[in-house]
């Protein structure tokens, strides 16, 4: 985030139109994430006057790709979750963004190979593995029946225990499943099973193959940025609304519209950054009090040389020997040199963020080498996220917080005295927490303000 110093140049092309120093806009978008830039993307094509005003000094919010080592480390989002039927696949090829196959970011237990290791740290052979993989379908049927049952307001922790009570394991092949469920949640969800509610994995389906991009996840902002006004650097603290129009307040300007939508993440409208007059009503400020909103950080670790075998899309230590590290994804294809990559969710987030990097790598490594040895070298680099603590996110993204429902992720977006529009991945009830969630809602808001259909191929060319 910018410090002070000279102002970075966009790497997007953006509006040669003067700027009138007071100007009247049609709709000003809080927020250059990829929610606000389909909602701004679609009004301007429709003939609207749009800036779109964000705090960063970078567009792509939650999408944010690093090229600082020389290739492209996706700090933030990394995965499109499920191409079939999903508006991100149309996009990415009008666009002309590299993708590579890499199915097991919604973490499943099987579907392409990972090196399962078992509580001494041996790796399972393929007996083993198929065993692995069916007990978590046969929980997982039994699972689903469970919640199926169960209102809203038991904890996900709760129904899982339910489940795996009634299928009469012995405590060792059920501490695997509990792990298995346990870290399930960290990653879907950024949040500890006890905290998510026990329907809060309903909508946790993926349709087809995944994929990842060599050449950077931002290059879905940058090609929906272009020909729009955007102002960096403007940090909005106030938005006045009525029905004659609304006002947006930034610590430098002001800005006057017809309509604003707002696209921050849920964890800054949980910690009440920016003030609303009058205050949102409980359409709105409740389902933003009962969301949670989880954090969810990366630890990439670049090798000097491949250690761990060759055909292996992912690494993972079954059981109690699992915690607090667990799986490391081979994202050698995307950086073009040896490269894992490990995640920390809920509380063990939380904590490490409060770590120093050193401390952070050392743990890292001293989980792998308990499986590898000696064979697992030094890293040659590493770079590490912190979505809970920065001011512009607090938080990776939502999930069904204990108590909870996916309708309340469509309520917060129920439009506001014909004039406030809340979007971004929290407002979609059936893929929260996914960069096609922000999508579709910055499509729905720009619908809801012209008042007509938008066609989604639109977004790609919406001339």
């Amino acid at each position: 985030m910018h410090a002070g110093g000279p102002r970075r140049v966009p790497d997007f092309p953006i509006s040669s139109e003067p700027k009138d120093p007071n100007p009247m806009f049609d709709t000003v978008i809080v927020g250059a994430g990829v929610a606000g830039l389909t909602a701004a993307r679609l009004l301007h094509a429709a003939g609207q006057r749009v800036v779109v005003v964000e705090a960063r000094d970078r567009i792509g919010g939650r999408t944010w790709t690093d090229r600082s080592p020389g290739f492209s480390v996706d700090r933030g989002a990394s995965w499109i979750h499920g191409l079939d039927g999903n508006p991100l696949t149309d996009l990415v090829e009008a666009f002309g963004m590299e993708t590579a196959e890499f199915t097991v970011g919604s973490f499943q237990a099987g579907g392409r190979p990972i090196a399962n290791y078992d509580e001494s740290h041996a790796e399972l052979d393929a007996l083993a593995t198929d065993r692995w993989v069916a007990d978590v379908a046969a929980a997982d049927e039994r699972l689903a029946t469970v919640v199926a049952e169960t209102e809203h307001g038991e904890s996900y922790a709760q129904v899982a225990e339910r489940a795996l009570a009634g299928l009469g394991w012995d405590a060792a092949r059920t501490e695997r499943v509990r792990g298995f469920y346990r870290h399930r949640t960290e990653e879907q969800c950024g949040a500890d099973n006890e905290e998510v509610d026990a329907h809060g994995l309903d909508e946790d389906a993926i349709d087809g193959d995944e994929v990842v991009f060599p050449g950077g996840y931002d290059a879905l902002a940058t090609g929906l940025a272009r020909g729009l006004d955007i102002r960096l650097e403007q940090r909005v603290t106030a938005v006045t609304w009525s029905a004659s129009g609304v006002r947006v307040v930034t610590d430098s300007e002001e800005f006057e519209a017809a309509q604003v939508v707002v696209t921050v993440p849920l964890g800054v409208l949980k910690a009440g950054a920016i003030a609303f007059e009058p205050a949102l009503p409980e359409t709105a400020a409740g389902p933003i009090e009962r969301l949670g909103m989880g954090t969810f950080d990366k630890v990439f670790l670049q090798f000097p040389e491949r250690f761990w075998q060759e055909d292996a899309y992912a690494i993972r230590q079954l059981g109690p020997e699992g915690v607090p590290w667990h799986s490391w994804y081979d994202v050698s294809a995307v950086s073009g040199t040896p490269m894992l990559l490990t995640f920390a969710g809920g509380e063990w987030a939380r904590r490490i963020e409060e770590m120093d990097d050193d401390e952070i790598v050392g743990s890292v490594l001293e989980a792998l080498r308990r499986n590898y040895g000696d064979a697992v070298g030094e890293p040659t680099g590493h770079w590490i996220t912190r979505w809970g603590i920065d001011p512009f996110s607090l938080g990776s993204y939502s999930y069904v917080a204990r108590g909870a429902s996916h309708d309340d992720h469509d309520a917060m977006s129920t439009p506001i005295g014909g004039v406030l529009h809340l979007a971004g991945e929290a407002t979609w009830s059936t893929d929260p927490a996914t960069v096609h969630g922000a999508l579709l809602s910055g499509h729905r808001a720009a619908e809801r303000i012209l008042g007509v259909a938008i066609p989604i191929e639109r977004i790609a060319d919406p001339s």
